[in-house]
C-alpha cells in the first residue's frame, strides 16, 4: 500500500471511530431519557443498540490489525494505530454503561422513580459532551484540548456526590425507599464511570503526539 493510500485509510478509520463514539454518546443520552420518562420500550432499544456497538468494536479492531499487518508501521504511525485499539475499547466499555442504565430501567419494571431526575440528566449531557470533545481532540491530535477536558470531570464527581447525598436523605427519612434509591445510585455511578473513561482517551491523544504514557490527573 502506498503512503498516500495508508494516510487515506488512517483518515477513514478516524472518521469511523468518531462515528462509533457518536453511537455510544446517543445511546447514553437515550438510556437516561428512557429512565426519566420510564419508557421501558426505549430501554430495550438501548440494550439492542449495545449489541451493534459490540459488533462494531470488533470490526474496527480488525481493520486496525489489517493495517498493522500490511504496513508494518513505525514510530508515530505505530503509536496511532496502537492507540486506535485502546480508544475503540474505551468507547465500547462506555457503551456498556449506557446499556447498564437501560437494564436498570427495565428491571425497575412499573416502579415509580424515587424522585424526579434533575442532576442525573445533567451528568449524562455533560459526560456525552466531554466524550465527543475528547474524540475530536484525539482525531485532530490536539493535545492542548485533550489536556483540558479531564479537568471537567470534577463537575461530574460533584454531581455524583450530590445525587448520593440526596438519595441518602430519602433513605434516612424512609428506609423502605432503599431499593429505589439504589437503582438511581447505580445510574449515577455508571455516568461517573463513563466520564472517567474520557480521561483515558485524552491520555491516548497525548501519547500519540508526544510518545509518552502518563496519567493526566497527575498533571492537573
Amino acid at each position: 500500500m502506498l503512503r498516500k493510500n495508508f494516510e487515506s485509510e488512517i483518515h477513514r478509520l478516524k472518521d469511523e471511530i468518531l462515528d462509533f463514539g457518536g453511537m455510544v454518546e446517543k445511546n447514553l443520552l437515550d438510556s437516561v431519557d428512557a429512565l426519566k420518562r420510564r419508557d421501558v420500550g426505549k430501554s430495550h432499544k438501548v440494550v439492542e443498540v449495545d449489541k451493534v456497538i459490540n459488533k462494531k468494536r470488533f470490526e474496527l479492531e480488525n481493520e486496525v490489525m489489517i493495517l498493522i499487518a500490511t504496513q508494518q508501521p513505525m514510530a508515530k504511525d505505530l503509536r496511532l494505530l496502537a492507540s486506535f485499539f485502546e480508544v475503540i475499547s474505551e468507547i465500547e466499555r462506555m457503551g456498556d454503561y449506557a446499556k447498564g442504565i437501560g437494564t436498570i430501567n427495565i428491571r425497575m419494571g412499573s416502579d415509580d422513580l424515587l424522585k424526579p431526575l434533575v442532576d442525573i440528566p445533567i451528568m449524562a449531557e455533560k459526560s456525552a459532551d466531554m466524550c465527543h470533545r475528547a474524540l475530536i481532540a484525539f482525531i485532530n491530535e490536539d493535545v492542548d484540548a485533550a489536556l483540558l477536558i479531564p479537568k471537567e470531570d470534577d463537575e461530574i464527581d460533584a454531581l455524583y456526590i450530590k445525587v448520593y447525598r440526596d438519595l441518602i436523605a430519602y433513605v434516612v427519612s424512609d428506609p423502605e425507599s432503599i431499593e429505589k434509591a439504589n437503582w438511581l445510585l447505580w445510574v449515577a455511578h455508571n455516568l461517573e464511570r463513563f466520564a472517567d473513561r474520557v480521561t483515558n482517551i485524552c491520555e491516548r491523544t497525548a501519547f500519540v503526539v508526544n510518545g509518552k504514557l502518563f496519567e493526566i490527573e497527575d498533571t492537573l
